[in-house]
């Protein structure tokens, strides 16, 4: 039996053809399509927001002298107009409406009865519902003598300067759709910046306990 016979010559590495396709960067961005749909998301969630802001809240201007001396004209309040959505208008809240006589203008007041409510204004005293209000806020007693009863849906608004306040007193009641909402805020002048200053009245009896009273 023969022995294998063996080549003494080194084997030669095989050469492969180098790939002529071009290789692809892992650095590479993103494509152009990308970019413009997150800018159009980014733009769409900034139109949402700006959406949302102006639909929950409105400034406001106070202009003449109705409120003082609770608020000052010249100064600028930001509005809650989802206020009354979550709650009900309650008496002591300083409120923005539309004028019921002309809704192009807008005021500022403060509501002093709710609907069914009996306001009545004797010797400078103001009764709801035959309970004389606490009125730290105001800057005059009022000179009417009058009584009121309220409709439903509507509301009795005063100005706390009494002696100067185009208010229910003059141009009856306020329809509750007329309401834009609860002054907030007071944003401008910097130095006068606070929380508006709202007053409860938890004593008054509400309407039917007033009616079914003897």
């Amino acid at each position: 039996m023969t022995s294998p016979e063996y080549s003494s010559e080194p084997i030669q590495p095989q050469a492969y053809p180098e790939s002529s396709a071009p290789v692809k960067s892992s650095s590479a961005g993103p494509p152009s399509s990308v970019f413009v749909r997150e800018i159009l998301e980014t733009l769409l969630f900034t139109f949402f927001v700006i959406w949302l802001v102006k639909s929950a809240t409105q400034n406001f201007r106070i202009e003449g002298s109705s409120m003082l001396p609770t608020m000052e004209e010249g100064q600028y309040l930001i509005i809650n107009k989802l206020a009354y959505f979550l709650d009900e208008p309650q008496r002591g809240d300083i409120i923005v409406l539309h004028f019921p006589n002309d809704r192009s203008r807008d005021f500022i007041k403060r509501i002093i009865g709710l609907p069914g409510d009996t306001v009545e204004i004797n010797n400078g005293r103001v009764k709801v519902n035959g309970v004389e209000l606490n009125e730290p806020y105001i800057k005059d007693p009022p000179t009417n003598n009058q009584t009121w009863t309220i409709p439903p849906d509507s509301y009795f608004v005063m100005g706390d300067n009494r002696l100067s306040s185009s208010d229910s007193r003059s141009w009856s009641y306020l329809p509750q759709e007329d309401i834009i909402g609860k002054a907030w805020i007071v944003y401008w002048p910097v130095p006068e910046w606070q929380l508006v200053p709202h007053v409860s009245h938890p004593y008054v009896p509400s309407s039917t306990v007033s009616a079914a009273s003897p």
